[in-house]
């Protein structure tokens, strides 16, 4: 855990009276003490900005109805923040983003990168002020068993990777349905050219890429509106072909009757496999050839050497909100020059999550043709 003399001065933009993903971004940067929120441009609607940042308890001075005087006013201080995050929809990252980081005030932002591939491929041309940094929050990334997948892949545990599958599974987009989180999640102006694809399989296929550091070749998907009238996919399902001969399959979907939150992963080697699912995401199944299959436990013995990414002992169950603030902890280590875990989502992941969504959308609207992807063979930012 770091050990710092002063929290880092966190501002927001977006999060305000009724938003979901700025509360767990709170939560997440509170929990380990190394940041305090001060500042923020809460909502697009000004009266809800100035309720929402005295609701928070920030300085008249500081509550925001406009990102862009944020940014210019934030930077000037000399108590000015030093890091944002930005939890707006997807049509609504490209700007604060640009603002922010040309203002050379660190960004830490709500995925997908941008709502377009277009608007990625500017951010990532951008040169930021004062060398400011930037993290994508794919919040699975800092489960302490997806770590230790990771590594165990990395050091041959189970062999060369011959199969992968992937799953994010919800059901509730499975009516129409009309409420804050609903509406631009299924609108193309504010969520961008995909649906269910966007919005959690691009979590699915970063999860994919960050345990196994698989390089996709290429892509056949196909994208489905089920429910009628929706604009945006709301289940997607695609396989896909890795450089050095793996396969891998790829299913997203919302209206999946049943299922709430069921992110999944399994991988097969020559030599092994592993099984991993939030559901129990406390646990790593690994399974060496003609040997048993072990459970591996949070905090409890690992085939390798292995740091465990924990606050509690084990049998203290850590989840979603713990993930996510092991983002905020790796990027305040980052940031205070300590040694840590440093490969963690940045710039050139997200602009690989748009090529993966148009990739995907283009298949689908070529009857499942394979497309090739194209994409940036170093991910994951190695600070």
């Amino acid at each position: 855990m770091s050990v710092i003399n002063q929290p880092i001065r966190l501002g927001m933009v977006g999060g305000g009276q009724g938003a979901f993903i700025g509360a767990v971004h709170r939560i997440a940067s509170r929990m380990d003490g190394q940041y305090q929120l001060v500042a923020g441009a809460l909502s697009s609607n000004p009266d809800r900005a100035r309720a929402s940042g005295e609701e928070l308890g920030f300085e008249p001075d500081r509550i925001y109805t406009d990102f862009n005087e944020m940014a210019e006013q934030e930077a000037n201080r000399p108590d000015g923040i030093e890091v944002v995050a930005i939890v707006t929809p997807n049509h609504m990252h490209f700007a604060p983003v640009k603002a922010f980081l040309e203002a050379g005030i660190h960004v830490i932002c709500d995925k997908p990168l941008t709502a377009t591939l277009e608007e990625a491929q500017a951010l990532a041309q951008i040169k930021p002020v004062n060398n400011a940094r930037f993290l994508l929050t794919h919040n699975y990334t800092g489960y302490p068993m997806i770590r230790l997948a990771r590594e165990m892949v990395a050091a041959g545990k189970i062999g060369k990777i011959r199969l992968v599958q992937v799953e994010y599974l919800q059901d509730w987009l499975a009516e129409d349905v009309s409420n804050k989180q609903a509406d631009w999640r299924t609108d193309p102006a504010r969520s961008g050219a995909g649906g269910a694809i966007g919005d959690i399989g691009t979590h699915a296929y970063n999860l994919l890429r960050f345990v196994t550091d698989l390089i996709p070749a290429q892509i056949s998907a196909e994208l489905d509106n089920f429910v009628p009238g929706r604009k945006l996919d709301d289940n997607a399902q695609m396989m896909l072909r890795f450089e050095g001969g793996a396969k891998g399959m790829l299913w997203a979907s919302q209206v999946a009757t049943g299922c709430e939150n069921d992110l999944s992963i399994r991988i097969y080697g020559d030599k092994g496999g592993l099984e991993w699912s939030q559901k129990d995401c406390n646990s790593l199944w690994f399974t060496e050839l003609d040997q048993p299959r072990q459970q591996l436990r949070r905090g409890g013995p690992a085939p390798i050497d292995f740091e465990w990414p924990i606050r509690v002992p084990p049998g203290h169950p850590e989840g979603y909100l713990e993930a996510f603030a092991n983002l905020y902890q790796d990027f305040a280590r980052i940031l205070y020059g300590e040694q840590g875990y440093t490969v963690v989502p940045g710039m050139s992941d997200g602009l690989e999550g748009l090529i993966f969504i148009q990739a995907a959308i283009r298949s689908s609207q070529n009857n499942g043709i394979w497309q090739d992807l194209n994409i940036l063979e170093e991910p994951f930012t190695s600070f």
